[in-house]
């Protein structure tokens, strides 16, 4: 009887095992949904059809103060306004969570929710959708009063289903999906993990929230009237959500009219249509568009990373790379910039040292790691910090300047396996041209933080510098792994 029972355990175990490695194997290769990780159209639009929004908070010292230069929700909510027939968003965080962070600098969420509320009662035949991640009613186990109160006035909500996503980090979602999201809902609840406002949500929140994936998409597309009268679409594609807690952050935008619409939302109904919710597509014969000569292109998930690669990797000695972001972790990003500053190209980057989430103090990986190692390999390597005092520094912009060609990266996505592996759902523009208004607006943004002697803005190398083999070991198996929330 021992011998039989010591044999079923072990039957048992080695099918345990062989269950979590096939499910963790499939999950990691298995199909995108149609329509993800896509390389749009490169349309051709006027120069003043493309403009760069920025929002920039510094510490000013002489008043003893953050400042907080915003521009990115201010023009979502005018283009909000402006709408006649057609409203289209898709947001990462939409919440009033802080963490543990005690004031508020700028109620997001609830402006974004007021604004669109009054433009669906001021025009009841206004067709508005709303996607967002469910990391915003913490996977179904809380109530989001602004989602709710959307809801309430016939807005269209779609929550992202996750589930259809490959897994980044598949040591844990192996277990995850076959067991732990089957687990009894009420059997013990936890404290929020992003609010200190004493509410609780079930330990299967929790569950899902360490499978680590996401629609980190920021983006926002509407018709207006231009000058002479026609109906014409605009989008605006960013790395800012509309968050509390994330109100007083640095970050990046790109508006652009003229027919790039066309391909984001096609890539954004195909997060509508693996999310199983039945959305009709706008009539796309009431629009006009007109061409020009700067180029513009959507990138979404693994196909950011497949055009930058490229972009960097044409660098010769003389052209200039500019980086400011937020995390920086992509091996295959880092091998590039590495590489490109060896030939003789001008590489500047601007991180932010990851020492800051919503009130919470964090170790610095994985930027003050891959810092280390730029400075490793080049002690030449130009790299300056983000002078953060509590905000992060969220940009996410690349330019490159080839001669008087230049190109821009500029989106949601950050340069990690997470968000440029085809895991997370992310959306960036690329935009290419010679003498392009808005390349040359962001490069002036780039510019006045690099060139701060005043400290306002960035910081020495030094002043963050840290050689922890620890962390970078830390850094370089939680980037293999998925075990991280970058």
């Amino acid at each position: 009887m021992k011998i039989n029972f010591r044999k079923k355990k072990k039957i048992i175990l080695i099918s345990i095992i062989v269950i979590l490695i096939l499910v963790g194997l499939f999950n990691i290769f298995k199909p995108l949904p149609i329509g993800v990780s896509s390389s749009g159209e490169i349309f051709k639009v006027p120069n003043d059809s493309v403009t760069f929004i920025s929002d920039l908070t510094f510490f000013d010292n002489t008043i003893d103060d953050r400042i907080m230069e915003q521009g990115i929700f201010d023009e979502v909510f005018a283009m909000i306004k402006n709408a006649e027939k057609y409203i289209l968003i898709d947001m990462f965080l939409f919440n009033d969570f802080q963490g543990k962070e005690n004031v508020s600098f700028r109620k997001l969420s609830s402006e974004l929710t007021e604004i669109l509320i009054q433009k669906k009662i001021d025009n009841p035949e206004i067709n508005i959708i709303f996607i967002t991640d469910p990391i915003n009613s913490i996977y179904g186990y809380f109530e989001n009063q602004n989602i709710n109160k959307l809801l309430d006035v016939n807005i269209q909500v779609v929550n992202t289903n996750l589930k259809k996503l490959r897994d980044s980090n598949p040591l844990y979602s192996s277990i995850y999906r076959p067991f732990l999201q089957f687990l009894p809902v009420g059997l013990i609840k936890l404290p929020n993990p992003f609010t200190n406002d004493g509410s609780k949500v079930s330990l299967k929140a929790y569950f899902t929230l360490l499978n680590f994936k996401a629609n980190h998409r920021k983006i926002i597309v509407t018709d207006y009237i231009d000058r002479n009268g026609d109906l014409k679409m605009s989008s605006l594609v960013t790395s800012a959500n509309p968050h509390d807690g994330s109100s007083a952050h640095s970050n990046v935008a790109i508006k652009i009219n003229d027919y790039i619409w066309k391909d984001i939302l096609k890539s954004e109904y195909a997060v509508i249509d693996f999310s199983d919710y039945a959305i009709l597509h706008p009539d796309y014969k009431l629009y006009k568009d007109e061409e020009g000569d700067v180029e513009v292109q959507i990138l979404t998930e693994k196909k950011i990373q497949t055009s930058l690669l490229n972009s960097i990797n044409k660098t010769e000695s003389g052209d200039s790379i500019d980086v400011m972001m937020f995390y920086l972790s992509d091996r295959e990003v880092v091998k590039s910039l590495k590489m490109a500053q060896a030939r003789g190209v001008n590489v500047k980057v601007i991180l932010d040292p990851n020492k800051d989430a919503f009130g919470r103090k964090k170790n610095g990986v994985p930027n003050v790691a891959v810092a280390r190692e730029f400075k490793k390999n080049s002690n030449d390597f130009q790299l300056r910090w983000c002078n953060t005092h509590g905000e992060q520094c969220h940009s996410k912009l690349i330019i490159i300047s080839r001669n008087d060609f230049e190109e821009m990266f500029i989106g949601s996505a950050n340069l990690t396996k997470r968000n440029i592996g085809d895991y997370n759902l992310e959306t960036n523009i690329k935009i290419s041209g010679k003498g392009v208004s808005a390349i040359k607006d962001a490069k002036e943004y780039f510019n006045l933080a690099w060139s701060d002697e005043s400290e306002k803005y960035t910081t020495d190398y030094d002043f963050y510098k840290d050689e922890s083999l620890l962390k970078y070991l830390q850094y370089r198996v939680m980037e293999k792994t998925g075990l991280s929330s970058f």
